[in-house]
């Protein structure tokens, strides 16, 4: 087994060295040096397109997930591998999204599979970009009590309502939805789980800008919007395991986020010869918690691969590293002393970037929402 494994790292090292470019190899991790892929997606340079198409061919945009699907098919030991090879040589990854995140295990879990085999090969070579549809004004942390609707209509269903906080909706071309297919059923049941197409008719997205000057997030409407009745994943009025199941994922993606955009780049590093004790005491506690975050999600992808799921326990990987990311905010702000208030407006500044990490508490379940899980079902406290 050892000595399959070094020959699985040779060779990837070696297809690496040939495939991955110069100029996908600088180490950045940030917004703006995300492939996220799409119809609407504009290259930044041939390297990062040159760089996507490699990977992709090899099935390396979604190392774990089956080869029919447009994976590698990793086992954990080998998707391992794979990581700490990309990071020793400071490569980007190829491609992220949504669909890679979150949509595409819900589909390898509840999908048929046909639902498979159309929609999972496009997301894996970075052809379709998905947007979640979730939240709505009435309906954030009691995501339950969401009330856009969809009327069965024989050969296909109508969609009405609205979403809020919809990451990229702008700029996605499909996006996974939460609809009320039962109006008289308990809030919980009654739900579906469904797929539409982002230029069907009665579509329309409008940006919201945040206090950090970018607008990542948008208001969604739907109006009479027609959905075939294939595009349901799961079963009717059950879309509320699909929604949880997907939960579970959107919570590690945050986590895991959280630390890859301080990937290469430590805190130490970053405060040079700054000397104040504080400061670098309160750094140095950031490093230290990095590594048993990063220690936490690796045990927790191997109970999953193991078969024991991760579940209830995505709550405190997401509170970890949502916080962990703020703390760390905190620190480049305030080693930047007055420099790091300059404010333009725009986004990608210091104080902007130190802005945006508070919405990391609020998106994918509030903090105080992740405790409540993490005390009540992780830990079994008493209510």
């Amino acid at each position: 087994m050892a000595d399959d494994l070094q020959t699985y790292r040779s060779e990837l090292r070696d297809w690496l060295a040939a495939n991955c470019p110069d100029g996908m190899r600088d180490g950045q991790n940030g917004e703006a040096a995300i492939c996220w892929g799409g119809k609407n997606w504009t290259f930044t340079s041939d390297a990062q397109r040159q760089w996507l198409e490699n990977a992709a061919s090899r099935g390396l945009t979604v190392p774990t997930w089956p080869k029919a699907y447009g994976g590698a098919g990793l086992d954990r030991a080998r998707e391992k591998i794979f990581h700490e090879e990309l990071t020793r040589i400071n490569a980007r990854w190829p491609l992220q999204s949504f669909g890679i995140w979150m949509l595409g295990p819900a589909l390898l879990h509840f999908g048929t599979e046909e639902q498979k085999r159309h929609y999972l090969p496009p997301i894996a070579r970075g052809e379709i970009r998905w947007c979640q549809g979730y939240s709505e004004p009435g309906a954030g942390s009691d995501l339950a009590s969401l009330q856009t609707r969809a009327e069965d209509k024989g050969d296909h269903w109508l969609v009405n309502g609205q979403k809020v906080w919809t990451s990229y909706a702008d700029q996605a071309d499909w996006i996974f939805a939460l609809v009320r297919t039962d109006r008289e059923a308990p809030k919980h049941k009654g739900i579906s789980f469904i797929l539409i197409d982002m230029a069907s008719e009665g579509v329309t997205t409008r940006p919201i800008r945040l206090i950090s000057g970018a607008s990542p997030f948008c208001e969604t409407f739907f109006d009479n919007v027609k959905v075939p009745k294939t595009q349901v994943v799961g079963e009717i009025n059950r879309g509320w395991d699909v929604a949880k199941y997907l939960l579970t994922h959107e919570r590690q993606m945050i986590s895991a986020s959280g630390q890859a955009m301080f990937a290469g780049r430590a805190l130490g590093a970053v405060l040079g010869d700054n000397q104040d004790a504080s400061l670098r005491a309160a750094a140095l506690k950031c490093e230290v918690d990095a590594l048993a975050v990063g220690l936490t999600l690796e045990r927790y992808k191997d109970m999953a691969e193991a078969g024991t799921g991760v579940g209830d326990a995505s709550a405190m990987l997401k509170y970890m590293g949502t916080e962990l990311n703020k703390a760390r905010h905190e620190v480049l702000m305030s080693a930047g002393g007055s420099d790091a208030l300059e404010w333009d407006g725009k986004a990608g500044s210091q104080a902007a970037d130190w802005l945006r990490t508070k919405a990391n508490s609020i998106e994918g379940g509030t903090s105080e929402v992740m405790l409540s899980i993490i005390s009540r079902r992780v830990l079994g406290l008493p209510g």
